[in-house]
């Protein structure tokens, strides 16, 4: 059977054309869902065959669900700008029999980088991204959203996330996931007490160093635990503020 590759776009243009060619190898159709970017994402995207639709940012699970019904095709590839298929994923997909499978869809293993630096801290990290949108779909909750399904089969593949150019990026972008984790999290009824920030903040320190080894991973390791530990801290701090200027 064949595959859309499913592609959420703003001002991307300097990673559209990798991750396109990324997925032709195994996708009939690539669909670009751009949210009205300003540069030359759309036009890049078209001139390498691409169906460009534009929509409004209506959040990550939502602006994904609202490409699947455009697709030519059931199976779908959700993929990010700022990631492209290794080797072993397009291997893998390219032997999968989707007419006959019992699977509704497929994980991969993703390997995150900071510039150059594979972070080894943050890996498998599983992602469920191929899809059969006749069995499952995108849950269009607030947040990080995912492929609602448990019928899912792990494949050995891994997708390459180029998340971050360097450190200096990393600590500006994990400020808007601190306030939006905050704010989304004082939305759905739950309070942080006095001591939530300090508990969760050395929590994830001490998850990131020991539990999942960051403390042998060299200078990395160390980056990436100490940033997830300032974040998780400051979410539960931002609670505690929210609530504050509420009453």
């Amino acid at each position: 059977m064949k595959i859309t590759a499913n592609i959420i776009t703003l001002n991307e243009e300097n990673n559209i054309e990798d991750v396109i060619k990324s997925v032709q190898e195994v996708c009939d159709e690539v669909l670009v869902v751009d949210s009205l970017s300003n540069d030359r994402t759309r036009e890049i995207a078209l001139i390498l065959g691409a169906k460009v639709v534009e929509q409004k940012y209506l959040g990550d699970g939502v602006q994904k669900a609202f490409g699947a019904p455009l697709a030519k095709y059931d199976w779908i590839l959700s993929i990010d700008a700022d990631e492209r298929l290794d080797l072993n994923a397009l291997k893998e997909i390219k032997n999968i029999n989707l007419e006959t499978t019992n699977y509704a869809a497929y994980s991969f293993s993703r390997k995150t980088y900071v510039g150059k630096n594979f972070i080894k801290l943050w890996y498998p990290d599983r992602v469920t991204r191929l899809y059969n949108r006749k069995l499952c779909s995108y849950s269009t909750v607030g947040g990080h959203a995912k492929v609602d399904t448990d019928n899912v089969c792990d494949l050995k593949a891994d997708m390459l996330h180029y998340s971050y150019d360097n450190y200096s990026q990393m600590i500006k972008t994990s400020h808007k996931f601190i306030t939006r984790g905050a704010r989304i999290s004082y939305e759905d009824g739950k309070r942080a007490s006095k001591l939530d920030p300090l508990l969760h903040g050395a929590g994830a320190l001490f998850k990131g160093l020991i539990l999942k080894g960051g403390l042998f991973h060299g200078v990395n390791g160390w980056n990436v635990a100490v940033i997830s530990a300032f974040s998780s801290y400051m979410k539960y701090a931002l609670m505690i503020e929210i609530e504050a200027n509420d009453k």
